[in-house]
């Protein structure tokens, strides 16, 4: 049991959901030092109004409070893998703790060398216990909201995992039974070949559902693919001819899993079925400054028009929809007509290496 608890916090922190943010970060730093400024103000405004404003009682208690927000923050960043182990209510204590150790360190600091101008005696332990109290006040309100937000971040996660999840299980059936039909019109024609296909259509399923995730390794989704078109070439025969233009992508790009697949079955029904002669099915892949561009192409008669069907118009909205969902509004399915040919085309920002679905 104990062991359990240990794995299950070490993978809590390794999946970066402990509600302690990187504090180190540009951004965060940014965030505490005009919070601390908010509060210097308000400290300030508190004291009795002077005919004049004190400036430098404003710039001292400014240099103060700042010394505490910045030194805390470098201790916290440093401590966070630790602090990342232990239950987060243990973990929130510490930090108050962490932060009042240093507000009263620092108070030690201003008051021996009289920083702040010097004190009475009788006020002295006054001023630790308000600075500490304060510190207290303040540390347990910002690590409570710190909580609050990694709680609706975690809320948002699991929503997008189930949706993803729905997505994928709306496209696997959808995979099987056109597969099927495939291997099906070969068993009169070649029941030999049929077999055969029957079997890289087991191996296909079980190199697809051996690893559940929204996103896999480029690599496995194109070897997921070209076992696909292994099955259609039985059928096909040498009216399916295929080209790669896909060297320049990396083997750990993330992609969505099951995404090359339906858009060569769409070139299939839609541009090799309808041609007694077939044609030339084109893959294109890119990944350049942070984008990955794909892009199935298919010849098209403009005459002989030919509508895909329901399905596969389901299996690009699917697409379109689980893309949207991972990557945001900068990812993108478009469908383009020229020069002859037919091209589904998809771009989305993804950086390396692959994320899988219980990270997102």
């Amino acid at each position: 049991m104990r062991i359990d608890w240990f794995k299950n916090n070490n993978n809590t922190a390794a999946n970066g959901e402990f509600f302690l943010p990187e504090l180190c970060l540009p951004e965060a730093l940014l965030v505490l030092v005009l919070l601390a400024e908010l509060l210097v103000l308000v400290l300030v405004l508190a004291e009795p109004m002077q005919p004049g404003f004190n400036w430098v009682r404003l710039a001292l208690t400014s240099l103060f409070v700042q010394w505490i927000v910045l030194l805390s923050a470098a201790l916290l960043c440093r401590l966070r893998p630790q602090l990342a182990r232990l239950p987060a209510a243990v973990a929130g204590i510490l930090c108050c703790l962490i932060v009042v150790a240093l507000a009263l360190g620092c108070t030690a600091v201003a008051d021996y060398y009289d920083l702040g101008g010097p004190l009475p005696r009788s006020g002295e332990v006054n001023l630790y216990l308000r600075h500490a109290l304060i510190s207290l006040i303040m540390s347990a309100l910002l690590l409570r909201y710190f909580y609050l937000q990694s709680q609706w971040r975690r809320q948002q996660q699991a929503e997008l995992r189930a949706r993803i999840e729905s997505l994928q299980a709306r496209i696997r059936p959808h995979f099987l039974f056109n597969s099927l039909n495939s291997i099906a019109s070969l068993v009169v024609i070649d029941p030999y070949k049929a077999e055969q296909a029957v079997l890289d259509l087991s191996d296909l399923f079980r190199a697809s559902l051996a690893k559940p995730g929204s996103l896999v390794p480029w690599s496995e989704e194109l070897e997921l693919s070209r076992r696909y078109l292994s099955i259609e070439q039985y059928r096909l025969g040498e009216r399916l001819q295929l080209e790669w233009l896909v060297a320049g992508v990396p083997e750990d790009l993330p992609i969505p899993q099951l995404t090359l697949q339906p858009l060569l079955e769409n070139a299939l029904i839609y541009g090799i079925q309808p041609r007694i002669e077939g044609g030339m099915v084109r893959v294109e892949a890119d990944y350049n400054e942070g984008v990955f561009q794909l892009c199935v192409s298919n010849p098209y008669d403009e005459g002989g028009e030919q509508k895909p069907s329901r399905g596969t118009q389901q299996a690009l909205v699917n697409i379109d929809a689980r893309l949207a969902a991972l990557f945001g509004s900068r990812a993108s399915l478009s469908v383009d007509r020229r020069d002859g040919r037919h091209f589904t085309c998809l771009r989305y920002p993804c950086a390396r290496p692959t994320q899988e679905a219980r990270a997102i």
